[in-house]
């Protein structure tokens, strides 16, 4: 067994107390990904107190592994923990091995949405995302309005995936194919409202397939939906729980294509009808477009989900594990 192998909280409380006394412990956080350790530190960083320091990293500092599975593979205690996506391990609520420890762990924070990326794609931050981006401050698209529409759309359907999932029944109705019914078709800044409804009609349409399909289900169906609206999830803010992966392509990668184009195109004809000459046309032009920035480069940096009420949650349950590994580590009289 090599010392990779030793690697647990033991080990970790150990080597602290080499810190001398009165410092801070350390606690190892454990992360998914490189992409991962910017949010997790900020979420830490306002759980830590004067008893506590965390340190966020990958989960191997010899290879490039990665992954929820990975993270949480170690030997977690009061000195090491793992900071994982939800995915839909929460809402499956101990129905599978990864689920329980996920829901049950005492060493493992989870982000409650599906992942980071819902968090990245908050829609009170999309306006700041697009003005970062584009340096127009023009409200060409209402997306708070948009995805609450969106989430009532689609939440029927996804309390079906959800009871799909639970009730092994994700062959007749997979996230793939809950992704392909939800996403957005021709979304127009002129018109955004036909594309929802294209997009009610989809899933109205799957929704029957699958009432005929499980003709019994309405009592799991309603039972499920009323714990899930316990766990969190409301028709207002289904968006946060479905695949990120799927939430940026199928639907706010669409969005921001066409918003951020209108409102780059809209800068740049006002520098052209401004400029007095053709040479500060093009040097204003060459400005505007080296300071301006990719949307998705924005979304992987912002931090406009900071005010969101489920990233309070996410750190009020790590100011609570806080305490909780404090107190485990104190001295037993």
């Amino acid at each position: 067994m090599g010392l990779r192998d030793k690697l647990n909280s033991d080990f970790i409380a150990a080597a602290g107390r080499l810190r001398g006394r009165g410092a801070p412990e350390r606690v190892v956080a454990y992360v998914e990904s490189f992409d991962d350790i910017l949010f997790w530190s900020g979420i830490l960083r306002e759980a830590e107190d004067k008893q506590t320091e965390y340190e966020v990293m990958l989960p191997s500092r010899t290879t490039l592994a990665k992954g929820k599975k990975i993270a949480l593979q170690h030997q977690l205690g009061p000195n090491m923990i793992a900071c994982v996506d939800a995915d839909y391990d929460y809402l499956m609520q101990g129905a599978t091995p990864m689920s329980r420890l996920l829901c049950t762990s005492p060493y493992v924070l989870h982000t409650r949405a599906y992942a980071i990326e819902n968090f990245q794609c908050y829609a009170p931050a999309l306006h700041q995302v697009c003005v970062s981006a584009t340096l127009n401050d023009r409200r060409a698209l209402d997306f708070e309005a948009f995805l609450m529409a969106y989430s009532r759309i689609i939440y029927p359907l996804f309390v079906w995936s959800i009871w799909a999932y639970r009730n092994g029944q994700h062959s007749h109705f997979s996230m793939l194919h809950f992704a392909d019914t939800t996403r957005l078709i021709d979304f127009s800044l002129a018109h955004p409202e036909r594309c929802l409804e294209t997009l009610r009609q989809r899933c109205n349409r799957r929704i029957g397939r699958l009432q005929r399909e499980f003709p019994n289900a309405k009592k799991s169906y309603l039972a499920l939906r009323d714990e899930l609206g316990q766990l969190g999830v409301s028709p207002d803010n289904a968006y946060m729980y479905i695949r990120g992966h799927d939430l940026h392509d199928g639907v706010i990668a669409r969005v921001l294509d066409v918003v951020c184009d209108a409102l780059r195109r809209e800068r740049e004809r006002e520098i052209m009808h401004l400029a007095v000459h053709e040479k500060q046309k093009q040097n204003e032009l060459s400005a505007y477009k080296h300071a301006a920035m990719s949307y998705d480069a924005v979304l992987r940096k912002h931090d406009g989900y900071r005010r969101s009420a489920l990233y309070g949650r996410v750190v009020e349950e790590a100011r609570a594990l806080t305490q909780r590994l404090a107190a485990e580590r104190r001295p037993k009289a």
